[in-house]
């Protein structure tokens, strides 16, 4: 099978493609701030082995040192470009390989390259930061082509720049009751697969994370993003066959090459 998709909740994920592990945003931890993990076991060590990681942006639940100090030695990290100014706590680091890397620009690992691609977002470290670090979307490119496109809106030209991807990665939901600009819900999300066409879709980012004493706040918005976006996409992109993983499931996608 040329890929593997592992779900560990949120936005982390394990991509396994050409005998290389790439993990995407690790969050590993049972809090941050105001946010528990109210579902799904924290990601097993078998999270932790992986060859290249991918941080999407500089917020604290895809950008989270403690989980990136977690790695072992040697893992090499690619970050959007300005994170290590804009985060001082990355250049304490120092066992693990960090790459800045822009939109448009390219990585070789392995057998994989990886493209860095626009996502429509507030890629700053929060509350403050420069506005200016680009956030992230990644195309892996190995056996199969995989699109993480990490937290973003819809934005024109989205189709154009992703290209052709077997598998995407869709972001559905949030951690909160309501999702603010620059973020995918479960409609919007649809309509990404649909201009996107993959072969594939799994979503993610939704169903894990909940702010402490909100449990009964628009519950549906943290159970039924997953179910939300399967519906919606059968009627919009009916070719896209959707996987809805739960926290710690595995899926090997069938990829036309």
């Amino acid at each position: 099978m040329p890929v593997e998709i592992t779900w560990w909740g949120h936005a982390t994920c394990t991509v396994e493609d050409s005998g290389t592990r790439v993990l995407t945003d690790p969050l590993f931890a049972r809090r941050l701030a105001h946010l528990r993990r109210r579902r799904g076991a924290l990601p097993t060590e078998r999270a932790r082995a992986a060859d290249l990681v991918l941080v999407s942006h500089l917020h604290a639940d895809h950008l989270h040192v403690p989980s990136l100090a977690a790695l072992p030695p040697g893992t090499r990290v690619l970050v959007p470009r300005g994170a290590r100014r804009a985060v001082p706590a990355l250049r304490r680091l120092t066992g693990l390989r960090i790459t800045e890397i822009g939109p448009g620009e390219e990585a070789t690992h392995g057998d994989l390259v990886v493209r860095a691609v626009t996502a429509a977002h507030d890629g700053r470290r929060l509350p403050v930061g420069p506005r200016h670090i680009p956030a992230l979307g990644f195309v892996v490119n190995g056996e199969a082509r995989t699109y993480f496109a990490g937290d973003t809106g819809l934005f024109e030209g989205m189709a154009a720049e992703v290209g052709r991807v077997d598998v995407a990665l869709l972001p559905v939901g949030g951690w909160g009751p309501f999702l603010g600009h620059g973020h995918l819900d479960a409609g919007r999300a649809a309509e990404a697969a649909a201009r996107l066409a993959p072969g594939c879709a799994v979503p993610v980012h939704f169903g894990t994370y909940w702010p402490i004493g909100m449990d009964g706040v628009r519950p549906h918005e943290f159970y039924s993003p997953g179910d939300e976006f399967v519906r919606l996409t059968a009627a919009r992109a009916p070719e896209v066959a959707v996987h809805l993983l739960g926290h710690g499931e595995s899926v090997r996608p069938e990829v036309d090459r």
